[in-house]
């Protein structure tokens, strides 16, 4: 350990180099026997007659830096290093007592002064290596959204998913280097860029406008927002199942026999810290179960091929808070949700069948919790007139163990 405090000190640095940083970070660094970056941040840096300079190795590996532990370290990242940025990996990986960082204003910080932006009211997202359908849940005309992209080909390809989902009006401001002397800001519409010499590093700032459709934020949204095969909880159904199920911040779903995915991925619309494993035997659906998070911005939904209660609990993925049974209902699985998972779990399932029906009678006079039979019937052409058209009644269990 270096002596009186900690060994790594986190230097957040802008495009303007040494002369944004703090005194403290100046400090640290003159003081620093290593200091590791990307080699465009050790770029920036005077010459260090004391330090020895590491670039982080592609594709990124944190073990060049733990392998100094217990030596006086500078690590440099983008603005601040907690937004984004490589702080809470490293973090991770260390005590409280071994690092300090030294945060400077983050390229969203930045983008927002050059806009005259409310940050608050701006979602803000890190798209370097992440798709670009993470934005389509914040789309809708007259919003606006902060990205971070890989490099300048990003900012065409993030241009023609907009103009391809009808938000091709949406102006995009392109803001290159921010806060150093390479800085450059342009604004186009989206179905109208070319730019084709943008530098890296690269913040997109979107005004959207146009008549694409936005992805509403209640539950039960429109059942063609799904590509399915008829396998699908209809929306009127899955708006009840969703209240059933109650997501809260932080919770993990399992969505077992999950068809197109829907309500897996509702879930995960309804909060961005919420977590959800979908369980699909046919491996046609599985695929479409992907696409189709993919499509809506949630692809962090895990989908698992394979039939239950044979693979449950999966391995590596947090034990369950609420689980819905849409496919798949038998005795069998019930019993081993029961026997597995912790008490305070919810359970909704689904029944449509006689058989199924009885089953979820009987395990609520067993265990309790609600049984809610459900009717529906929509409006429907009869000749010349109009008359009511019933679904197929559903019966629903819920119950916390």
């Amino acid at each position: 350990m270096v002596e009186g405090g900690p060994w790594l000190t986190i230097v957040g640095i802008g495009e303007d180099g040494p002369a944004g940083l703090s005194t403290a970070s100046l400090v640290a660094i003159n003081d620093a026997s290593f200091v590791i970056g990307a080699a465009r941040h050790l770029a920036l840096l005077p010459p260090l007659p004391n330090a020895i300079l590491i670039a982080w190795p592609v594709p990124f590996d944190i073990q060049p830096l733990l392998d100094r532990r217990g030596q006086a370290t500078v690590m440099l990242a983008s603005g601040d290093p907690f937004w984004f940025g490589a702080g809470s990996v490293v973090a991770g990986h260390l005590a409280a007592g071994e690092w300090v960082a030294q945060p400077a204003p983050s390229t969203f910080a930045l983008a927002a002064s050059r806009l005259g932006w409310r940050l608050e009211d701006c979602p803000c997202l890190g798209l370097h290596a992440a798709p670009l359908t993470r934005l389509r849940p914040h789309l809708a005309p007259g919003q606006r959204a902060l990205v971070l992209v890989r490099d300048g080909d990003a900012v065409l390809t993030l241009a023609d998913y907009l103009s391809g989902l009808g938000f091709g009006a949406s102006t995009l401001t392109v803001m290159e280097a921010i806060g150093g002397p390479r800085e450059r800001i342009r604004t186009a519409r989206a179905d109208e860029l070319a730019f084709t010499d943008i530098a890296h590093p690269v913040a997109v700032g979107i005004a959207m406008a146009g008549d694409g459709d936005a992805l509403p934020c209640a539950s039960g949204i429109a059942d063609d927002w799904f590509d399915h095969d008829g396998q699908i909880s209809k929306r009127p159904i899955r708006a009840l199942t969703l209240s059933a199920l109650a997501p809260r911040p932080g919770e993990t779903l399992w969505d077992i026999g999950a068809g197109s995915g829907s309500i897996g991925i509702e879930w995960l619309l309804s909060h961005p810290s919420l977590n959800a494993v979908a369980f699909e035997r046919d491996v046609t659906r599985a695929a479409r179960i992907r696409a189709n998070a993919m499509a809506l911005g949630v692809d962090r939904l895990t989908v698992i091929e394979g039939a239950t209660p044979d693979c449950l609990p999966p391995p590596g993925h947090p034990m369950p808070d609420a689980v819905f049974i849409g496919g798949g209902l038998s005795s069998a699985l019930l019993g081993r949700l029961a026997e597995q998972l912790a008490p305070g779990t919810r359970i909704v399932a689904n029944a449509v069948t006689l058989e199924s029906e009885a089953l979820l009678t009987a395990w609520h006079r067993a265990r309790g919790g609600t049984l809610l039979r459900i009717d529906l019937a929509e409006a429907g052409p009869i000749g010349t007139r109009r008359g009511w058209r019933a679904s197929f009644p559903v019966v629903q269990w819920s119950v916390t163990l």
